[in-house]
């Protein structure tokens, strides 16, 4: 379903919720791989998230090889394409899902949740589940221009991905 929001100022909200989002993944992503040293999630993973529900998985990830490099790898590109898409309003349903998912693993990793059930990672869960409901990359963004391309007209299901 589309939405319309040239009525009143929701879409330049949600304009701004995307921007905002986006920068703070961006941001996120390139200080991780630009920052002084490699970054590195295994202590996180092996010794921040004992309250978390998924502890035992996150202890697993860490001692094992081949999936603390794909992780270490993973989330700092991860957060910089999902900021980069979300941005631009490019692929922002599928940016969003996937920032999501990530903020899922942020939110049970940080379960022992000392400053509450209601916290940045479930503010960050929230900032992904409106911005892939509601369309935010079809307004001034690029999804608008994808959406019209004959490709994606004939393929009715890639507007899943788009918006």
């Amino acid at each position: 379903m589309d939405f319309d929001y040239s009525q009143g100022v929701t879409g330049y909200v949600l304009l701004l919720v995307r921007i905002l989002t986006g920068y703070w993944f961006l941001h996120a992503g390139w200080g991780k791989l630009m920052g002084p040293e490699a970054f590195n999630a295994g202590g996180w993973l092996a010794n921040a998230t004992g309250g978390s529900p998924i502890h035992g998985f996150f202890v697993f990830a860490a001692n094992t090889p081949w999936l603390l490099d794909l992780t270490n790898f993973m989330i700092p590109v991860g957060e910089f394409l999902i900021g980069l898409g979300i941005l631009l309003g490019a692929l922002t349903r599928l940016a969003a899902l996937f920032g999501g998912v990530l903020m899922v693993f942020f939110y049970l990793g940080n379960a022992d949740w000392g400053h509450g059930l209601v916290n940045g990672d479930l503010f960050g869960l929230l900032l992904f589940l409106v911005i892939g409901t509601t369309a935010a990359g079809s307004i001034y963004g690029l999804d608008a221009i994808i959406q019209k391309m004959e490709f994606v007209r004939q393929r009715p299901a890639l507007k899943y991905l788009l918006g």
